[in-house]
């Protein structure tokens, strides 16, 4: 009986589990992955916004502007701000800590992702702190000190566009120049 009892018990434990598995257990659920994007010396050590990154960056700076005014109206009957309060919205929102937002790697492509950015994608490592919150808000002050308070609260009062055309899509916008995805070129009829 000893022999029967060694050989089943080094079976077990080769085995591994042994007779759990055997019990009718559930299979383990199928794992996902997602690398975190490889951030180039400039993405992890710079303390500017990298050029490649700069659209989506305006973007989110409008985003948060525009969200901080339409907050500082509702308080006050959707009226327009004095001026006193627009510029200490404007402040805030340039202050505030940009935690929410870092960046990730979408079809080998670098995205800033956060609040009022589209969304990417379901599985993704999103890098957010170290230098992002302070490159956005370094950048959003300088927009507001390029275009000026009464500007910047001007394009918000015409609305989210009208903040979105004068911050980044504008002549000297880091969105100005960006080219869009082309379409996939179509047959001509000949050609079929």
């Amino acid at each position: 009986m000893r022999p029967a009892l060694a050989a089943w018990l080094v079976l077990s434990l080769l085995g591994g589990t042994g007779a759990q598995d055997m019990c009718g257990d559930p299979p383990a659920a199928p794992s996902h992955s997602a690398p975190a994007p490889q951030l180039s010396p400039e993405e992890r050590l710079s303390p500017h916004m990298p050029e490649s990154l700069r659209c989506d960056a305006c973007h989110a700076i409008a985003f948060q502007i525009e969200e901080q005014l339409r907050k500082a109206e509702e308080k006050v009957g959707k009226k327009a701000l004095k001026e006193s309060d627009y510029l200490e919205v404007l402040e805030r929102s340039c202050s505030q800590d940009w935690e929410s937002y870092g960046v990730l790697e979408l079809d080998g492509e670098k995205r800033l992702s956060g609040p009022g950015l589209p969304r990417q994608q379901s599985l993704s490592v999103m890098v957010s702190g170290g230098l992002w919150p302070s490159r956005l808000s370094k950048l959003c002050h300088g927009y507001v000190g390029e275009r000026g308070e009464a500007q910047i609260y001007g394009a918000h009062r015409r609305g989210p566009a009208a903040l979105r055309q004068l911050l980044c899509h504008g002549d000297k916008g880091p969105c100005a120049g960006r080219k869009e995805r082309p379409d996939p070129p179509k047959a001509l009829q000949n050609e079929l």
